[in-house]
């Protein structure tokens, strides 16, 4: 099959010296979560507040509260998710996967943060589990990923030419709306438990999902949130594909593989304790005017 694309698969030398990371937080850095905090946080006792089912092809929307936790589980399989997080009281504030991507990495684990947009950039989350632990394959397939972002009708219409609902752009947008926002404030997504990388050409791939059943990815709100996350309609990835017939949407399997997610919401028994080296996050102290001079 041919590929299509700008970039070329060889590598060529040019005898330049290996980069490093664009961003290298020395310790103590604020871009780092103090790992000591987290594992204590991780560790403590916490009491079961909420439990949110999302069922196949579906999303919801949940308000977590500040210094509480939120798992993210795969109850019946594998099955990918696409999360969206606002500050609860300032929608404007929300998660940067962008700036996320540079800060940490294309891919986000334990103890990687995720972070708002300007002018607020600070973290909303803490991630403190992930029973997938990093998994890096032969491909160089990673998970949980920020290069992509959710799937949408108006791609879909662009290259089959149909009208379809089920997307997770779609389903974020009727999770939002009785809290009063609307399309225009869903982001892009961290997809939770999918698989991603890019190829020899340099080009976006995806993986079917690895998660099993009671599989987790954990978080710690450090501010007071608003969470979306869609079941994606692509189910665990294996069967996916654009073009599914509205009057026959078994044709592709894609159906098949769709199960649901869980949110699960905490509280931290003895919060004084656990958290008494923990701070608010707070906005960069920029007083600056991005160089404009009033009259």
């Amino acid at each position: 099959m041919e590929v299509i694309s700008s970039q070329r698969p060889e590598r060529t030398t040019y005898g330049l010296n290996k980069p490093t990371a664009a961003y290298f937080p020395q310790p103590g850095s604020k871009l780092y979560a103090d790992k000591k905090l987290y594992e204590k946080i991780a560790s403590s006792e916490k009491k079961l507040i909420q439990t949110h089912w999302i069922m196949p092809r579906s999303a919801i929307a949940a308000e977590v509260p500040a210094k509480s936790v939120f798992r993210i589980r795969t109850p019946k399989g594998p099955q990918v998710g696409d999360l969206n997080i606002w500050n609860r009281h300032n929608s404007r504030e929300k998660f940067w996967a962008a700036r996320t991507r540079q800060l940490h990495s294309a891919h986000v684990s334990k103890f990687d943060r995720l972070w708002s947009n300007l002018p607020y950039l600070r973290p909303m989350v803490t991630i403190i589990g992930d029973t997938l632990n990093a998994r890096h394959d032969e491909w160089g397939g990673r998970v949980h990923d920020t290069l992509g972002t959710r799937c949408d009708p108006y791609v879909e219409k662009l290259i089959s030419g149909e009208d379809n609902d089920f997307h997770c752009h779609s389903n974020l947008i009727r999770a939002v709306m009785p809290y009063g926002l609307t399309e225009f404030d869903i982001h892009d997504v961290l997809n939770v438990f999918q698989v991603t990388g890019l190829d020899e050409y340099d080009q976006y791939f995806m993986e079917t999902c690895p998660s099993d059943k009671g599989d987790y990815f954990e978080c710690f709100a450090e501010q007071d949130l608003l969470v979306a996350l869609s079941a994606c309609p692509g189910g665990d990835l294996s069967q996916w594909d654009w073009g599914e017939q509205k009057d026959d949407v078994d044709s592709k399997g894609m159906v098949q593989c769709c199960r649901p997610l869980v949110i699960e919401i905490y509280q931290l028994n003895d919060p004084e304790t656990i958290l008494k080296d923990w701070d608010p996050p707070k906005t960069p102290n920029y007083g600056g005017n991005h160089g404009l001079r009033q009259p």
